[in-house]
Order: structure tokens, then sequence, then C-alpha cells
């Protein structure tokens, strides 16, 4: 069974996220989406492990949990996902076509913790992303921090002062089946290959707890493509989550994974992941990574972004201010690369780029993706399937039943790549387009027997 995977989010509890970040809300936006199961994010933090405790119970698949069902607001996404497409049902079990589902979407217990420590003449700032495989585990992991003196009450990703390899042996003596992942691991400021951080492998991160490390999230400005250039991450499995800081957000990269319903588990995940099988590990659903936020090296302040070739003729200096660049992930896979631009690894999950389905109404219209035409046209399509669904597996004759024919016609747009890009650098979100003004004028003047408004 195909089954869509973020791993990677955060909570009211963490700065700069929205409030709207409740257990409730989540489940909800997860059957928009057509996310199944949900890393829940932030576990160290003690008001957000209380209200997970008190809203989840462990389901029939060990490791995964559920809303409790007085707080589940509509049905089963999973079991709904048939006939909100148009009519059709699952198909049933004796179809040879879909074995029995689960009902509902499902959490798994996760955390991004931040460490900052010296290490060598260096000061190293690293995100980690943490697996629990229960409530039980997550108190042991979590005496242990305390016990070192993190303060896990600040924010819902706490800043800790304990090294990479201190922390996976922390976890593992807390409980063997807690996991870590390096979180987005390229950006400069906190990814352990990120230009800031100083390390150029994970044994030099990890020491010699390295051989627990199987998988890291590649982030939004770098994609599988570009990781397979380095060939010391070829025992890796790339995964790619949202971190997503609001309920939009959710599932902007994510997993899908192949998983017999009657083996689902957390341990059955992280197989999967570990594994890195791509009859199993189906493919990663990706932003562009150009439009990623660190993806060229720049400067914010004065404007300016180059290639990283640019920016190394230049010796990193901005030309206006003559301050260093920040040098962006492109940059850093440039520097530990030992393959040519375009290689394509055998035997490894592929990935597929989307653009957010807001972002895409968006685009189509001309506006911004907060608008009220951007939300109704969202709300419409997502009550008859789920975003997931519309933009990767939908027929182009239902694209066209379901969606104005400028939203249509800018899916399969991207779906085949055909979109402008101008790229991200030094915080700034690139920008994306897939119309011009010509053809939002032909496409919104288009007749539509859809009436929206």
């Amino acid at each position: 069974m195909k089954t869509i995977v973020d791993l990677h989010i955060h909570s009211k509890y963490s700065r700069a996220c929205s409030k709207d970040l409740t257990p409730e809300n989540l489940g909800i936006w997860a059957a928009k989406k057509g996310i199944d199961i949900m890393g829940t994010g932030d576990f160290t933090h003690p008001g957000w492990l209380s209200e997970l405790k008190d809203k989840l119970i462990e389901s029939d698949h060990p490791g995964l949990y559920q809303l409790r069902q007085n707080l589940t607001p509509n049905p089963s996404p999973l079991q709904e996902r048939g006939n909100r497409s148009g009519g059709a049902s699952l198909p049933s079990p004796e179809d040879g076509k879909v074995a029995d589902r689960p009902d509902g979407v499902y959490f798994l217990l996760t955390a991004e913790v931040s460490s900052i420590y010296k290490q060598g003449d260096k000061v190293r700032r690293v995100h980690n992303i943490l697996l629990a495989p229960n409530f039980e585990a997550v108190d042991k992991l979590i005496a242990a921090l305390e016990k070192r003196g993190a303060n896990l009450k600040a924010d819902g990703r706490p800043i800790m002062g304990i090294p990479c390899h201190e922390l996976v042996k922390m976890c593992k003596d807390a409980d063997e089946q807690i996991e870590l992942i390096p979180a987005h691991a390229w950006t400069p400021h906190f990814g352990v290959f990120g230009s800031l951080s100083g390390f150029d492998t994970l044994e030099e991160a990890f020491a010699d707890q390295a051989q627990y490390i199987f998988a890291i999230e590649t982030g939004l400005s770098s994609d599988p493509k570009m990781n397979w250039q380095v060939a010391a991450l070829d025992r890796i499995t790339f995964i790619s989550n949202s971190d997503a800081h609001s309920l939009a957000k959710l599932g902007r990269e994510a997993n899908v994974l192949d998983i017999d319903p009657e083996q689902l588990s957390y341990q059955e995940i992280i197989r999967i992941i570990k594994a890195g099988n791509p009859k199993e590990f189906l493919y990663t659903i990706e932003f562009f990574p150009e439009e990623g936020k660190y993806h060229l090296d720049g400067h914010r302040e004065c404007k300016v972004s180059m290639l990283p070739e640019e920016s190394k003729k230049r010796g990193g200096l901005c030309p206006v201010c003559g301050r260093p660049f920040l040098l962006g992930v492109q940059h850093r896979v440039d520097d530990l690369a030992n393959r040519s631009h375009g290689y394509v690894a055998e035997g490894k999950p592929t990935f597929k780029s989307i653009i957010p389905l807001e972002e895409i109404i968006a685009d189509s219209l001309g506006v911004g993706p907060s608008s009220k035409k951007v939300r109704a046209i969202f709300e419409d399509i997502t009550s008859k399937t789920s975003e997931f669904e519309f933009l990767i597996d939908t027929t182009e004759d239902e694209l066209r039943k379901l969606a104005p024919a400028g939203v249509a016609e800018a899916v399969l747009r991207v779906r085949s790549g055909q979109v402008k890009i101008e790229p991200g650098y030094d915080g700034v979100f690139g920008k994306i387009s897939i119309f011009d003004d010509t053809d939002r004028n032909k496409f919104n003047g288009k007749a539509d027997q859809r009436t929206l408004f």
C-alpha cells in the first residue's frame, strides 16, 4: 500500500511556529494533504508531550498513534480517499489491488533538537531529528537530556550543548529503537554538511556513533540528484520532510513508501528507510531545490546571488559590500561531490518535484497564496481528493474536471518540469513561476463550467 510519510514538523511550542499546530488540526490537514503518517514534532517539550499523551492513543500498529475518537473531527482520510476523487469507492481486497487499509492518519513520535557545542577549534551547530517507538522511550530520553542540563521547556526545538556523537549514544542508551537522522543536512547554519558546520563527513560529526546514522534529510534546497554526486553517501538513504512551521506547509516534502498494511509499524517504517530499497521506498516528494532559501551563494542585504563557480572566482565575497557571502547548498554539494552533475544512482529511491497546490493556484490566478480565491479553490479541490493525489496521480481528464482550466494546466506543466525559477539564497526563498501574463489571461479567460464562487 502506498503510504505517504512526513516525519519532521513542529508544534505551537516552537519558536516562530503557528499556534494552530495542534494534534486535532494536524489530523485535519494531514487528510487534506494526503499524508498517512505524520511526525508529531517537538516531543521533548513538556507542554507538547503532555498534550500528545492526552490526545493520542497507540493504534493496533506498534509505535504508531491516532487521535482519540472524540477528537477526530472528520472521517478517516484513508477510507474516504476513494470516494472523494469522484465517487468511486476504494477497491476491495478481493480485487487484488488494495489490501485492508489502516483507519485514519497515524502519528509517529518525533522531535528536532539543536546541538551547539565546540569541537576542535570551531563552534558546531547541528540540527537532528529524533524518532521514538513509544512514550516510554521518550520519557527515558527526556530524563537523560535533563540530567545533562538541557532546558527542554524553552522551545519546542531545544538548544543543548550535547555533541552529535554523544546525543546518539544517549538515544541508544535510553532505548535501542530510538533513531537519529541529521536534519536538513546541507543548510548553512544548522546542517551537518552546511557551510558553517565545519563537518565534511558523518564520521567527523558522529565519530564511532556514525554506524547508527542510516539516513539524512536532504532539506528544501537540495534533492536526491544533488546528493547522488557524493559517493561517500552511497550507504545513506535520503529522506525528505516538510519541516513545517504552519499547517499549510505540511507535506511540502515527504516520503512515499510501499508498506504491507499487516506489517505497518514504527519498526517497519525504520526498516524500509534503512534498507533504501526502491521497491519499498518508492520515492520522495521534493521542492524544486532552487526554490529553497539557501540554494545559491548570496548576500540578502545587497540582493546579490551567484552560482558557486562565480562565487569562487570572487573569493566568496559580495561585489557590492565586500563582505563574505553565505555559501549555499549547491556550493557545499559541489565541494564534497566526486561525481558529475546529472549522475543518476542505480538501486536508489527516486523523487518527484512538486509545487504546493496553494502556490500553483496562486500562480494561475496571479494573486498571493493567502488570498480568499486561492483558499476557496484549494478547499474545493481537497474536499474531493487529497492534495498529493491531485498533484501527482490524478489523470489529465480528472484534473480538468476537478479544477479550473488554469490550475489543471499548471499542474501538468509542473509534472513535466516546465517552470521558471529565480533561485533562493541567504534566507530568501526562490521565486518560482509557471505562467506568464499571456498564459494567465488565456486560461483565466476560458469559460469554466465549474462555478466556485
